[in-house]
């Protein structure tokens, strides 16, 4: 389920109501202290929504610190009279500013883009999490290559065969067999 945050000092009914029919379960906060509190422990929300002022605090050191640490998607609301400094300073972070009075429809537009956007990134960070790890087992083969060609002086094409081989025959992984090798030539 899509999980968003909206902080701030009043009830954002028009807000929540568009969350809602956006599907997002809604957590209400008023305060940037609690909004920090509430994302260090908990930093799987969707889009986290700041309508500025808080009553702690201005809310934009929060739209950035959100911003920087986590991966939720960040709308910061403020007033007309300091709309072109934040939109400066916070687009700068990946943070979408609105300014007072917003209307629905480029509330429901910008919500919809910022979760379009989150959601592409995080396929982007699961497919490059996935690369990560092909190339530290291919580290690891290349390892248990080399120890083979030391220790048996096998050409590379034979330490690659070999441990094909030996991974098909016991059912074992090439990053398993790698790492037999490895522990059992590096004591």
């Amino acid at each position: 389920m899509k999980k968003a945050i909206i902080v701030s000092s009043a009830e954002e009914l028009q807000i929540r109501q568009i969350l809602k029919n956006e599907g997002f379960k809604i957590l209400s906060l008023s305060s940037g202290n609690e909004t920090r509190r509430m994302t260090a422990t908990d930093s799987e929300y969707d889009i986290i929504i700041i309508c500025s002022p808080l009553p702690d605090e201005f809310g934009q050191e929060l739209a950035e610190n959100i911003a920087a640490n986590t991966s939720s998607g960040v709308i910061f609301i403020c007033g007309n009279g300091v709309f072109e400094e934040m939109s400066d300073k916070l687009t700068y972070f990946g943070v979408t500013v609105l300014s007072k009075p917003a209307n629905r429809h480029v509330i429901s537009n910008a919500i919809k883009l910022v979760y379009e956007n989150k959601m592409r990134l995080t396929g982007a960070k699961k497919e490059n999490d996935s690369l990560f790890v092909k190339i530290d087992e291919m580290r690891l083969i290349n390892r248990a290559k080399s120890i083979l060609m030391k220790y048996l002086r096998f050409t590379e094409p034979q330490a690659h065969k070999y441990i094909e081989k030996q991974a098909m025959n016991t059912r074992h992984t090439r990053k398993e067999v790698a790492l037999h090798i490895i522990e059992t030539y590096e004591k």
